[in-house]
């Protein structure tokens, strides 16, 4: 059983959260508090984060920033804030999907679903990649920069994965979005440049000279390491 935590200070809203998501057979927790979800996050196992941007304690950006120093836990954000910059600064801060308020529960369990099932296929299609230097686990899903694990987020772990998995082939940015997302994903297709510009940051030596993530002008992008 997954593990789901909602972060969430209207208790409307939460309420309709955990009647949907255990429906599926989630176990869901529920706080109204960012501080409280941090050690929640800390102390527990959890599977996904479904974190509201408007909490009386803290933010819910900076619970976020908190999480992801340490932590790869699948975060889904909920806000008010729809516009492209407010969307494009929550995933540079590490969330993997974004859902604008107000939304459709049936929408976010669709999305936790498809969610969770992308990470069964990732399972069972298991690879290992390592040329000496970057070592990507697939079953464990992590990434080591020289013998230093380095931390992705789920989606940016998936994009590498799906570019590395497909040596030598461009994929659009279309397609990665159908490989990561899904093909019922609704946002913009530069969400893959933001997490292709953040991936980039954590295994390049050069961003600007990328040796792994290589730009196909007006095509996409490819994976140029070499086992």
């Amino acid at each position: 059983m997954k593990n789901i935590l909602v972060i969430e200070d209207d208790e409307r809203v939460s309420d309709v959260i955990r009647a949907y998501l255990e429906r599926e057979g989630y176990n869901v927790q529920i706080t109204a508090k960012g501080m409280e979800g941090i050690e929640i996050e800390r102390k527990s196992e959890i599977d996904l984060i479904i974190l509201d941007l408007m909490l009386p304690d803290i933010s819910g950006e900076e619970v976020c920033r908190i999480i992801r120093q340490n932590s790869d836990v699948h975060i889904f954000m909920l806000t008010a804030k729809s516009s492209l910059s407010e969307k494009i600064e929550g995933l540079n801060m590490g969330a993997d999907e974004y859902l604008v308020k107000p939304f459709s529960p049936r929408e976010l369990t669709a999305r936790v679903n498809a969610l969770f099932r992308r990470i069964v296929k990732d399972n069972e299609d298991s690879n290992f990649y390592d040329d000496g230097k970057l070592k990507i686990n697939y079953d464990k899903r992590t990434v080591k920069l020289n013998g230093d694990e380095i931390y992705l987020t789920p989606n940016e772990f998936s994009i590498l994965y799906a570019l590395a998995a497909n040596k030598g082939k461009v994929l659009s940015r279309e397609q990665l979005i159908d490989k990561v997302f899904g093909f019922d994903f609704t946002g913009y297709d530069r969400t893959i440049d933001v997490h292709i510009k953040n991936i980039r940051k954590k295994i390049e030596e050069d961003t600007k000279n990328p040796k792994y993530i290589l730009t196909v002008t007006k095509a996409g992008y490819k994976f140029g390491g070499e086992n």
